[in-house]
């Protein structure tokens, strides 16, 4: 890490950034586990990079279609592998906090967050239908964050993941959000539990793809509901939120035709096994750990785990964990979509907040140079 930072000039906050956008291939030392190793050519390829300098044409060339915004952010960041929420540990987190915690942690809220809604009748079927209409409708009738005050602005984010979470099952209620949808889905108090944890480990991921929309959305002066929209949109794509959906899929193909004729078939022809290995965790996502050593997945899952880590060395990620959990519990089909979009509506309001603390307009063909309040280290450009 220490040759990486002084050959690049930066700071190992920045090293990770480039390993998580695909930038610098990472592999763990074989000498030291504790310590990584970084490819020599693309140390040498980001260096020369940065030589090219600064000038106008060179800017031009890095805007926000031609390459790789950066915007700070004090949220979310990485360190040795673990994923934090303004400083602490989400994996720790995870073990006791709900979500409504974590939503005041990272909102900056002075008074306790509550997510609890009144009861009042839903039209159709629970679901991202129901969730997508109904966040649209708001969407379009919603006010300017502009000239508002943050604790009006807390009420409403309030208001906004509550019904999203009612439109995705949980029952209305007062109580926190993990139980609601345990009571929705008609799930036991030790599921609960399970769905609290999933909660807390989904919420934020640093500057994703749907985080960036958000803050775009945000930096115009939309309203929340339509910065969340713009948020959830992007997440529902398989290659960010609803990763859940292409790993359901690969379960029932190997529930059809057998683990081993499955990853036999995928490693033949080299195509990647949907919801094993993660670019900012190259020894494992502690996050899939964290859920899955809470339960014993079905055998069909458990075994198509640890097939495919004996072949591929890829550990299971966090859209593994909530297949599986989902399965476990008997979950509706949605459920993994639905706990995914509800935790993360908590980051999307968040990163919202954080972005009206300044000035600047995210423009389509320029560059962000606005920093932040308390903008940590972590920042990076979109990545799925």
């Amino acid at each position: 890490m220490d040759e990486a930072c002084r050959l690049l000039g930066v700071r190992p906050q920045t090293v990770y950034a480039y390993v998580s956008r695909g930038k610098l291939e990472v592999m763990p030392d074989p000498a030291d586990s504790r310590r990584s190793l970084y490819r020599a050519e693309d140390i040498a390829a980001l260096a020369r990079r940065k030589q090219a300098g600064r000038k106008h044409e060179t800017l031009a060339a890095n805007a926000l279609f031609g390459a790789e915004p950066s915007i700070p952010t004090a949220l979310c960041t990485f360190v040795r592998g673990r994923p934090y929420y303004r400083g602490q540990d989400v994996i720790g987190l995870a073990r006791s906090a709900t979500v409504e915690e974590v939503a005041q942690l990272l909102w900056g809220a002075v008074q306790a967050v509550d997510f609890s809604v009144a009861p009042a009748a839903r039209e159709g079927k629970a679901g991202r239908v129901a969730a997508f209409t109904g966040l649209a409708a708001l969407a379009a009738t919603g006010h300017s964050t502009r000239g508002r005050l943050t604790r009006v602005l807390h009420t409403e984010g309030q208001g906004l993941v509550g019904q999203l979470a009612t439109a995705f099952g949980a029952r209305p209620g007062r109580q926190p959000l993990h139980t609601r949808f345990a009571q929705g889905w008609r799930q036991p108090a030790e599921v609960a539990g399970l769905l609290r944890t999933a909660l807390v480990l989904l919420v934020d991921h640093e500057l994703t793809s749907s985080a960036f929309a958000a803050r775009i959305a945000a930096s115009t002066g939309a309203s929340l509901p339509a910065c969340l929209l713009a948020g959830l949109t992007t997440l529902s794509g398989p290659l960010h939120g609803d990763a859940s959906g292409r790993v359901q899929a690969l379960i029932d193909e190997v529930e059809r035709s057998g683990d081993d004729e499955v990853v036999a078939r995928y490693l033949s022809t080299g195509s990647p096994l949907a919801g094993f290995g993660h670019h900012l965790y190259p020894d494992g996502d502690p996050r899939a750990a964290a859920l899955l050593a809470l339960f014993e997945p079905p055998p069909v899952i458990a075994r198509f785990i640890r097939n495919v880590t004996h072949h591929t060395g890829l550990q299971p990620n966090i859209d593994v964990a909530l297949a599986a959990l989902v399965s476990h519990c008997r979950l509706p089909a949605d459920a993994a979509f639905g706990l995914f979009a509800t935790a993360r509506s908590v980051g999307l309001l968040a990163h919202s907040l954080e972005q009206l603390g300044t000035a600047e307009v995210i423009r389509p063909r320029g560059r962000y140079v606005g920093p932040l309040p308390d903008a940590g280290p972590g920042a990076r450009p979109p990545a799925p």
